[in-house]
């Protein structure tokens, strides 16, 4: 299994990325080759620090250019064209990679790889897949960021991806399919999740309608569909209440002797929640839709996150997640329940 990770554009710098990827090497299972595409003398200097310098497992590929995160992706990509993503991209798409992995400027990494992978068969734009942890089960949230405006079809898209990934690698066999709005009735929402309710309904998938934000940890739906606006807010809304409320436990129980003596006797249960939520621990989402294995790491990814981002990168191939994902959606489009409607030649707006 050979993995490029994109080491420029993280908010740590690249100590920290060259770090997760020494650890991944010693750890992920089947992980034969990582192929570090950014700067060479700095990647070098962090092997060298690590005592990895000799490890032919870590294959070196050069390039100064790197997006930045306030660079706008097309027009950055025009201007740069030896950037780091870009490269990680092309070792992709010629096979010699099996999946690459980006802490990178987002909209940069969204638009290289369709550009360059173009999206699967059926499907207009890629959509990056979030699983959320809940008290009941898990959920996965698409679209978290790629796409922030979005026709009602791109919505529809967006369930039978979610869908595919949530039977081929979460193990549900019967996905409920939710679309995210303001009300239960499907006269509810602005005028493109209203639409879309009408064509996710002729879906041959298990869509059980529009939901509300606040069924989202309640277990109603396996799979929550969103234009990439509202999802990266929802995203990152959750990452802001769970280190709030932890901050706020903190400080309530360290308020006397009774209540610290409380919180000792449950700091297991309080650690493996803190274990649950930490974007650390899941490291980056896959982006759904293309003719290639992509993860998106977090840009604030540290060594840990990366090695987890990486983890993730080796499922989709063992999984082989972009062709399983790719003959899911042609099966399911072929269905003669499916709507069918014009496609407009692909496009990137990010």
């Amino acid at each position: 299994m050979r993995i490029a990770l994109d080491v420029m554009g993280g908010d740590h710098g690249t100590f920290a990325v060259v770090d997760g990827a020494v650890r991944a090497s010693k750890t992920v299972a089947g992980l034969d080759q990582l192929h570090l595409v950014g700067n060479q003398p700095e990647i070098e200097m962090a092997l060298h620090k690590l005592g990895c310098a000799s490890d032919r497992r870590l294959i070196v590929h050069h390039t100064a250019q790197f997006l930045c995160m306030t660079d706008k992706p097309l027009e950055g990509l025009r201007r740069k064209k030896h950037t780091s993503i870009a490269l990680a991209v092309d070792l992709l798409k010629n096979g010699k990679v099996d999946a690459l992995v980006s802490p990178g400027n987002t909209g940069g990494v969204v638009a290289a790889a369709t550009l360059k992978l173009r999206p699967v068969m059926g499907i207009d734009r890629p959509a990056i897949a979030t699983i959320i942890p809940a008290p009941k089960r898990d959920f996965l949230l698409l679209d978290a960021g790629a796409n922030v405006d979005c026709r009602p079809q791109h919505l529809a898209d967006f369930a039978l991806l979610g869908n595919a990934y949530s039977r081929g690698v979460m193990n549900r066999k019967q996905p409920r399919v939710g679309l995210l709005s303001v009300g239960t009735e499907d006269v509810k929402g602005n005028e493109t999740t209203r639409e879309a309710f009408q064509l996710c309904k002729k879906l041959p998938l298990h869509f059980v309608g529009n939901i509300e934000g606040k069924d989202l940890f309640n277990d109603r739906v396996d799979v929550v569909v969103c234009d990439g606006f509202v999802g990266n807010i929802i995203l990152k809304c959750c990452e802001g209440l769970a280190d709030g409320l932890f901050e706020w436990l903190r400080e309530e129980l360290s308020r006397n002797t009774k209540r610290k003596i409380g919180a000792f006797l449950a700091r297991n249960a309080f650690r493996a929640i803190k274990r649950r939520v930490d974007p650390e621990a899941h490291g980056g989402a896959p982006l759904l839709g293309l003719n290639g294995n992509v993860i998106i790491a977090h840009g604030s990814s540290g060594a840990q996150a990366i090695l987890h981002a990486i983890e993730q990168a080796a499922t989709t191939v063992r999984t082989q997640l972009s062709t399983t994902i790719a003959s899911e959606v042609a099966l399911l489009k072929s269905s003669p329940s499916s709507p069918k409607w014009e496609r407009p030649e692909a496009e990137v707006t990010v």
